[in-house]
């Protein structure tokens, strides 16, 4: 059993979007495990092997157990039924009290199939009688997370203390960031300035907007229950 286990699409999406919160957590000395979908083969830059190796090098910062990659194929989540299956064993086996996926509303088409398919997985996961491998297991929740849009979140997680962290986890994702300046590299969306402008802008608001100076916003789909109307628990 882990506290939370959180899976992304490709090997940076999960520093994007959650990064700080990861570190916050493992800080707190809780069990957080990580999953990527696929090894993003499909991206312009980078070897299936350079992105496992640079996903291993973010787990150590940000202190994960451990990060398993499903090796689906990029550009293929849920095109398999097989895939939906092995989720649903994979939340079975690892039995997280909380999951993390991503929104699903998002630019990249990836990114929405993942939601679709682990949302689906997670439910399938508590049915006594679905036939997939492990004993039944429901977590207490799941939170999605915003990777290229956003959305007004239904709670947001103070991250401030946390993002040199996540800075150095993306930074460990060279292939991807490294500017094509630096020579060798295609240039993408994703090692241009303006991307790390957006993940450090959109921080920054949801931080500003809850008097924080970061914090990362999420999504679920139930009433959050408060004990009383007070903002600050006792």
């Amino acid at each position: 059993m882990i506290d939370l286990l959180a899976f992304g699409p490709h090997p940076d999406d999960l520093e994007i979007g959650l990064g700080g919160t990861i570190a916050r957590h493992t800080a707190l000395g809780m069990h957080v495990g990580l999953c990527d979908l696929t090894a993003g083969e499909m991206g312009s830059n980078g070897t299936p092997e350079q992105r496992l190796a640079e996903a291993d090098a973010a787990r150590l910062v940000l202190g994960a157990d451990w990060r398993i990659n499903l090796r689906w194929p990029d550009r293929r989540i849920g095109k398999d039924p097989a895939h939906l299956d092995e989720a649903v064993s994979f939340i079975r086996r690892h039995r997280p009290k909380v999951l993390a996926i991503p929104y699903w509303s998002d630019r990249h088409p990836d990114h929405v199939a993942a939601s679709e398919l682990l949302t689906e997985a997670a439910f399938n996961a508590g049915l006594r009688r679905y036939a997939a491998e492990g004993e039944s297991w429901k977590a207490d929740w799941i939170c999605y997370y915003f990777i290229n849009d956003s959305a007004t979140p239904s709670f947001v997680v103070d991250v401030s203390d946390y993002h040199e962290r996540k800075c150095a986890a993306l930074e460990c994702h060279t292939t991807q960031f490294l500017p094509s300046s630096a020579g060798g590299q295609v240039a993408t969306r994703l090692n241009t300035p303006l991307f790390m402008q957006l993940i450090d802008s959109r921080d920054a608001q949801f931080g500003a907007l809850a008097g924080v100076q970061r914090a990362e916003g999420f999504i679920v789909r139930e009433p959050i229950v408060r004990p009383s109307l007070m903002k600050r628990v006792p």
